[in-house]
C-alpha cells in the first residue's frame, strides 16, 4: 500500500465516516476515514512496549495494535491479551527490509525497542520515512536523538510527522519544562535563566531543573541503559557555554514531594539537556538520575569509577552485565516497589522559582501511558511533518500540551505544574 502520511486523522475521523478533518489535516491523511488506525508498536514484548500497547488499547479501545517483536510465542501470547483488535507481527529492527514489509498499511510506528546507546543508524526512522509512516521513538540517548533530527528535512519533504525521545523521560519531561518555560515568558516573570531535570535533568537560565528519581521497575532494557550512560561525558549547559562533568557525580538531595521526598540524584547525559538548551533558550540547564534504595546509587557509582571506560561502552559487556544483575533488582523490586518522580526546577531573572512535579507508583505504567500519550498526539494531527523533539512547538501543538499532559499523568499520585 502506497499511503502518503497515515497518521494524522483526528479522534472523530477514526471509524467515523462522516467526520470532515481540518483543512491541515486532509492534506496529510491518506487513508479512508472508514478504517481503524493501525498502530505498530516495536519492541512489544518488552515492558516499555508491552506497556504501551496496554495504554493504548485503554485510551483507545478502536485502534488496532500490533505488537512487534522476534519472539513469535511470546507476541502472539501478549497480543491475544490486548484484544481481537491486536496481532502479533515478526519483525527484526536491525532487517529494513522487514521493517519495510511491517510498516505497509500501518499509521504510525512506535519504536521502543532498545537500548538505543551505541547505535549507529535510524533503520526504524528511515524505513518509516520511507514508507511515509508516523514516528515516535522512547530514545533515551543524546547522540542518537540528534542522529534522528538529521532526517528532518527528509521526513518534511515525505509528509512524515516524527518525534524523537517522545516516552516519560525524556518526553513528559521535555513538555513540563517546555511549559514552565512558556509560562514564565508569558507572564512576564522575568527571563528564565536555570532549568534543572532531575530524574533529574538541570537547566539554568532560565533556570529550570528537572529531577526524576526511578525507584524500581527496571527491566534489562533500562538497565542497560543506565550501565551504558556511565560511559559518557555529561554534556551540560552554564551560561551559555557547553561542560562536561563526570557520570554519576555531583550529588542532590532533591525533595520530590509526597510519597516520595528527599532522594539523592546524579549527573547523567540526558538528551533533554542539550534539546531544552538549544531549543527552549536556556542558559544553564543540568540533569540527574537516581535510584533508589540507596544502595543502588552506591552501586552505579562504583560501576562509573571503577569499571573501564571501555567497558561502558561496549554494548555487548554491558548486556552480559545486566544479565548477572537483573535477577537481582527484580527480586529487590517486589519489596520496593517501582514508584517514577520527576521534578522540574525553572529559575528566572527576576528570582521567582516554579516547579513541576510528576509521581506515579508504577514506573511500567507510567511510561506506556506517556508513551501512548505521544502516540496519539500524533494520530490526532497535532504533529506536523519533520523530525521532532517533545518540546517544539511542531513536534506536540502548543494548544495539545495539556491534553498529552493529562493522558500521560493518568494514574498519578502527585502532579503539579507551575506550583
Amino acid at each position: 500500500m502506497g499511503m502518503a502520511v497515515r497518521a494524522c486523522a483526528p479522534p472523530a475521523a477514526v471509524g467515523a465516516a462522516s467526520a470532515a478533518p481540518s483543512t491541515r489535516d486532509a492534506a496529510q491523511v491518506k487513508r479512508s476515514p472508514s478504517r481503524t488506525a493501525r498502530v505498530l508498536v516495536l519492541g512489544g514484548t518488552g515492558r516499555v512496549g508491552g506497556s504501551t500497547a496496554i495504554a493504548l488499547s485503554k485510551l483507545r479501545p478502536d485502534l488496532s495494535i500490533l505488537v512487534g517483536g522476534r519472539n513469535r510465542e511470546k507476541g502472539e501470547s501478549f497480543a491475544s491479551k490486548l484484544g481481537e483488535r491486536s496481532e502479533f507481527v515478526q519483525v527484526d529492527t536491525r532487517n529494513a527490509r522487514m521493517l519495510e514489509e511491517a510498516l505497509q498499511g500501518v499509521d504510525l510506528v512506535v519504536h521502543t525497542a532498545g537500548p538505543f546507546q551505541r547505535a549507529e543508524e535510524c533503520t526504524v526512522l528511515q524505513a518509516a520515512i520511507s514508507t511515509k509512516t508516523a514516528y515516535i521513538d522512547v530514545c533515551d540517548d543524546t547522540d542518537h536523538s540528534w542522529r534522528a533530527k538529521g532526517f528532518h528535512e527528509q521526513a518534511k519533504s515525505a509528509g512524515v510527522p516524527a518525534i524523537t525521545t517522545a516516552g516519560i523521560y525524556p518526553g513528559v519531561s521535555n513538555v513540563m519544562a517546555a511549559e514552565l518555560v512558556n509560562a514564565a515568558r508569558s507572564e512576564n516573570d522575568g527571563e528564565p535563566e536555570r532549568l534543572r531535570l532531575e530524574f533529574v535533568i538541570v537547566y539554568t537560565k532560565p533556570n529550570v531543573k528537572i529531577v526524576i528519581q526511578r525507584s524500581g521497575g527496571a527491566g534489562p532494557t533500562i538497565l542497560a541503559t543506565s550501565f551504558l550512560l556511565l560511559g559518557e561525558d555529561v554534556i551540560a549547559y552554564n551560561k551559555g557555554e557547553e561542560i562536561k562533568l563526570k557520570p554519576y557525580s555531583g550529588a542532590l538531595n532533591i525533595d520530590f514531594g509526597k510519597g516520595v521526598r528527599k532522594k539523592n540524584v546524579y549527573l547523567l547525559n540526558l538528551p533533554e539537556v542539550k534539546s531544552a538548551f538549544k531549543i527552549l533558550g536556556v542558559p544553564t540547564v543540568s540533569a540527574r538520575f537516581g535510584t533508589a534504595p540507596f544502595f543502588w546509587n552506591w552501586g552505579m557509582q562504583a560501576f562509573a569509577n571503577f569499571l573501564p571506560v571501555e567497558f561502558l561502552r561496549d554494548k555487548n559487556k554491558v548486556q552480559k552485565l545486566v544479565k548477572s544483575v537483573d535477577p537481582l533488582v527484580r527480586a529487590i523490586d517486589g519489596i520496593a516497589g517501582e514508584r517514577v518522580s520527576m521534578r522540574v526546577d525553572l529559575d528566572c531573572s527576576n528570582g521567582r522559582n516554579t516547579i513541576g512535579l510528576f509521581t506515579h507508583k508504577k514506573l511500567s505504567v507510567s511510561v506506556g501511558f506517556a508513551t501512548a500519550a505521544f502516540a496519539l498526539a500524533v494520530l490526532e494531527g497535532n504533529t506536523q511533518p519533520g523530525v521532532w523533539f517533545p518540546e517544539e512547538p511542531e513536534g506536540i501543538a502548543v494548544e495539545a500540551r495539556k491534553l498529552l499532559l493529562e493522558r500521560a499523568s493518568q494514574g498519578t499520585s502527585n502532579f503539579v505544574m507551575n506550583k
